[in-house]
């Protein structure tokens, strides 16, 4: 602790500044809560922002206390205001603006703020400030289409996160259920406005998607102002919300109501009701659907089965199926007329070629020795079956065979019979 602009004495046997004592030579505690004090007392007036929590009213008392907590931080203190400078009706849950002394009391250690303005936040401001976060994370892309994640047909699972036996808990239970009769909640009830709410929420969605086989994460409240619904417009539960693996449906207030919750969610339900009808089917809308599917298969059915029997029809009515005998009839004349075609052909054929073979063979009659002979002459060979042509071919005492029409002859020929 810097003492060097302190007026707070201290004895000379003990150390001068906070940084020098030791185990064996400590401060006393009044000394540190009148250096604490002294150090407090000259801070400066500051304006800080807050909201009211348990706020109860002191009738007639000149001082009134209650304690401001932190609008995102779990961090809270006490504020004291003189009844006179309270200007307006103060009310648990209210967001509120102070100008403030810090004030020490070393009696118990305590800080509190002396406070000598309080100003409501108002809507207008509530409002600008929420625009500014929308556009800050419209520009991170925390709105985008893309990154939304779409809703099971029917989740095993539905988290649900709201009040403390409120409306909204009972219209997506009793709702969902009159949709589904099986479906299965995880429902979490925590403080869903002012200072801890948004705490207790967080820890209700880390919870949630900490369960398997929950598959659906419902934010659900009832309508309010706009400083009631704030919590659903903190930075701290909106990034928590895209972070989440599992699918976020908000629905919050009614029709007119459009928290930040809304945008970064991966379905905006209008109401809790609304949400009902979105994150489970309606058992009487999937039957009314299975009769109407069957319906028009059994349509389809039948227009196909009457589209075969008219094709079977078609066939039947062909020649080939309705008079298959005529076929073979027809591929037997055809094969009669082929047959008989084959014989005439065959039959000018061999008489073709039997005209041809008899000329050949009268042309080779005429041309045959044998013809010669028939006329009376006859031809002489000698015994090597050489023919003889000339007188010079015989030799005398020789033996020739003469070939005559009918036959051969022997014959002896001598010197003598030889004849030039």
């Amino acid at each position: 602790m810097d003492t060097s602009r302190s007026t707070v004495p201290v004895p000379a046997h003990l150390p001068p500044t906070a940084a020098q004592t030791t185990p064996e030579n400590p401060w006393p505690l009044h000394l540190l809560s009148a250096k604490i004090e002294e150090y407090v007392a000259r801070m400066s007036r500051i304006w800080v922002e807050g909201e009211v929590i348990t706020y109860n009213p002191r009738p007639g008392a000149k001082i009134q206390y209650f304690t401001l907590s932190d609008l995102n931080e779990p961090a809270a203190m006490t504020v004291k205001i003189f009844t006179h400078n309270l200007r307006f009706a103060l009310t648990s849950g209210a967001r509120i603006i102070i100008c403030a002394k810090p004030d020490f009391w070393k009696g118990n250690g305590s800080l509190t703020l002396m406070a000598d303005e309080i100003r409501p936040v108002g809507t207008g401001d509530i409002l600008a400030r929420i625009e500014q976060l929308k556009a800050k994370l419209r520009a991170e892309g925390l709105f985008d289409a893309s990154r939304k994640k779409p809703l099971p047909f029917l989740p095993r699972k539905i988290g649900l996160i709201c009040g403390r036996n409120t409306d909204a808990k009972r219209d997506v239970v009793v709702n969902a259920r009159k949709r589904w009769a099986g479906a299965d909640f995880e429902i979490r009830e925590v403080q869903i406005q002012g200072g801890r709410a948004v705490d207790e929420m967080l820890g209700a969605l880390h919870e949630l998607e900490r369960i398997p086989d929950v598959d659906v994460i419902v934010f659900a409240r009832g309508g309010g102002s706009v400083e009631d619904l704030l919590p659903f417009s903190e930075e701290k539960l909106l990034r928590a919300a895209a972070a989440a693996k599992t699918p976020i449906v908000s629905a919050i207030g009614h029709e007119a109501d459009t928290p930040v919750l809304d945008f970064v969610a991966d379905v905006r339900a209008s109401t809790p009701t609304d949400a009902a009808k979105r994150i489970v089917p309606s058992m009487e809308e999937e039957r009314e659907g299975i009769k109407n599917a069957l319906m028009r298969g059994r349509k389809h059915l039948r227009y196909l089965i009457g589209e075969q029997r008219s094709q079977l029809r078609f066939m039947r009515e062909k020649p080939v199926l309705s008079r298959p005998g005529e076929m073979l009839t027809l591929r037997q004349n055809d094969l009669t007329a082929l047959h008989r075609a084959l014989r005439s052909d065959t039959a000018q054929k061999i008489k073709l070629e039997t005209s041809q073979s008899e000329a050949l063979l009268q042309r080779l009659r005429t041309l045959s020795p044998q013809s010669t002979l028939n006329r009376g002459y006859s031809i002489l060979r000698n015994r090597n079956k050489k023919l003889i042509r000339s007188i010079n071919d015989i030799e005398s005492n020789k033996t020739l065979e003469a070939i005559v029409a009918d036959g051969t002859v022997q014959l002896e020929i001598s010197v003598s019979d030889i004849r030039s």
